[in-house]
């Protein structure tokens, strides 16, 4: 087995721009395992992948303890570093987000700034840099050094006018960077323009979402990213082909 330390430090040192760590998005100790057969270095748990597993609506429908659960049974299942999206953290206090998470034996954590628990507004930069920063610090204490994954949804949630929309995303992240961030997250689809726009501008490995069906992982490469997830589209993609399967017996 290797230890939790060791992890964090290997799924830190994955994420190289140009060079990007590939975390398929699973659910499960099922999908975890599939991943982890296919050859994949980590993984990441997705909150909406986890949530549509137990019959709960994505945007913290279910409380951190059912992720925990969750998250317990992948990391029993493989040998390897787990990211963990925490959504907005629940309203837990970073402190027990972190212990949770390490305690299940998560050597990362994906953090956005929409608030769900307070009606799904947007976090101030400073604020959520505050957050990522309060995470950082509750990390040190208990020794590892997990990595936080810093993301803001003024792209996905087409938040102010397109016109500044990045350089309202790369302050935000810029922040999250300073506060002790490992990588930045500008959710959501974006042409190959506005991705070099953010490689350029940003100061950590950037991380880009993917459809495993139709995504290439040399051009998002070529892009500069560091980091690529699936968001729910792994699991949306095997869901599509066993509705394929299945409705040939109905």
């Amino acid at each position: 087995m290797v230890s939790i330390t060791e992890k964090a430090t290997t799924l830190l040192a994955l994420h190289r721009p140009g060079d990007p760590v590939i975390l398929p998005t699973v659910w499960d100790a099922w999908s975890a395992n599939l991943a982890a057969q296919a050859g994949f270095a980590a993984l990441t748990v997705g909150s909406h992948p986890v949530a549509d597993s137990i019959g709960r609506p994505d945007n913290e429908g279910m409380t951190f303890g059912e992720l925990l659960t969750r998250v317990t049974q992948i990391t029993a299942a493989v040998d390897l570093p787990v990211s963990v999206d925490i959504e907005s953290g629940y309203g837990q206090t970073p402190e027990a987000l972190i212990d949770g998470l390490v305690e299940v034996g998560a050597v990362g954590l994906n953090i956005e700034d929409t608030v769900h628990g307070e009606g799904g507004r947007l976090r101030e930069a400073q604020e959520h840099a505050d957050f990522v920063g309060a995470l950082r610090r509750a990390a040190d204490a208990v020794g590892v050094h997990v990595v936080i994954n810093a993301r803001t949804d003024i792209f996905l949630r087409r938040i102010g006018e397109e016109s500044d929309r990045s350089a309202r995303a790369v302050a935000r992240l810029a922040l999250c960077a300073e506060a002790g961030a490992d990588s930045l997250y500008p959710v959501g689809f974006h042409d190959d323009e506005v991705y070099r726009e953010l490689v350029e501008a940003l100061p950590l490995p950037v991380n880009a979402i993917a459809d495993p069906a139709s995504g290439d992982r040399g051009h998002l490469a070529s892009l500069g990213v560091g980091r690529v997830s699936f968001g729910p589209l792994l699991q949306a993609n095997l869901a599509a082909r066993a509705a394929e399967l299945l409705a040939t017996w109905r």
